[in-house]
């Protein structure tokens, strides 16, 4: 009987051959869940813990995670640990979020491995070691969990519970990044940039750039607009490299706002702009760069008083963005 209320809530959760009703489904497994139905009580827990068909009560979703927890289940450890590791519901426990990942990871939860590898590499609730980090980040990655796939790039780039191996951490990287991590691309683009665990390749490079500058990630824009600047592994393209200087640049990187503020004063890739380039450069100063500075005071003589008061007041406007 328990189990057939179960699969009558999941009728109802689902919507099969009858029309979706998440509060009826609440009632049905809360009578299964009362009677011990583990699949319910996780159910429960998740209901509870995102409000659907029900108010949002965090330490009603605890307690039927725990009841299913307790009786096993990956899907409510995995859950439950995660709302110790961040006190929702209950107050923040480290050691008892590392008690419930340990029971989702040995049953093969990849974010539960991924998290768990990230309390042995943290030192939460655990000591630090970064050898069971290694050991956790691998088993998610293995299933493709892309988080674990860009972190364990990192760990075989830093050589954090491994040797160094470029060429192992290109692989995860490249793993992650065929999933479209940002931070996998922007890395595979650097290392066939420098040639890292890779021979040098500039194609290869601005590909990975592009996808992770597409992204909105700063240093691939800045880094791709080098590309375009120079012509290494594209078409020298002044416009384009303007363009992801400007993105890089409106994201606060300073390299990319001296850069800009260059083109702007030689009008290469756009038109010769005095206010912008001295816009720019006051930008980078005021972050410290020293150069920018330099080349703000070289721009100013070229002019007249009415444009530095519009490119002062401009990057006053941008400061206080």
């Amino acid at each position: 009987v328990a189990n057939a209320r179960a699969r009558l809530g999941d009728i109802y959760d689902e919507g099969r051959g009858v029309p979706v009703n998440h509060v009826e489904a609440l009632k049905w497994y809360s009578l299964a869940g009362e009677q011990g139905v583990v699949e319910a009580q996780t159910r429960l827990g998740y209901k509870y813990d995102e409000g659907v068909g029900v108010t949002q009560d965090l330490a009603a979703a605890v307690k039927w995670y725990r009841m299913a927890a307790g009786q096993g289940d990956a899907a409510a450890g995995a859950r439950l640990g995660h709302m110790h590791d961040e006190g929702h519901g209950v107050p923040v426990d480290h050691g008892e979020a590392v008690k419930w990942y340990r029971l989702a990871a040995d049953q093969g939860d990849a974010k539960a491995q991924f998290n768990l590898g990230y309390m042995y590499a943290e030192g939460e609730g655990v000591a630090v070691n970064y050898g069971a980090a290694v050991k956790w980040y691998q088993k998610a990655a293995e299933q493709g969990f892309a988080a674990a796939q860009v972190t364990l790039g990192y760990m075989y780039d830093e050589g954090q519970g491994v040797l160094v191996d470029h060429g192992e951490a290109l692989r995860w990287y490249r793993m992650a990044g065929e999933q479209g991590v940002a931070k996998a691309q922007v890395r595979l683009g650097y290392m066939y940039d420098e040639g890292l665990g890779v021979p040098q390749d500039y194609g290869e490079a601005a590909k990975w750039y592009e996808m992770a500058a597409e992204q909105g990630i700063a240093q691939a824009q800045h880094d791709l607009a080098n590309m375009y600047s120079h012509g290494q592994g594209v078409a020298q393209d002044h416009g384009a490299a303007a363009k992801w200087y400007q993105k890089a640049a409106e994201q606060g990187r300073i390299a990319a706002q001296i850069k800009i503020g260059l083109m702007y004063a030689d009008g290469l890739g756009v038109a010769r702009d005095y206010v912008q380039a001295h816009m720019w450069w006051s930008l980078a100063a005021s972050q410290g760069g020293e150069s920018a500075a330099f080349a703000r005071e070289v721009v100013w003589i070229m002019m007249i008083p009415a444009e530095i008061a519009e490119a002062e007041n401009l990057a006053n406007e941008w400061s206080a963005k």
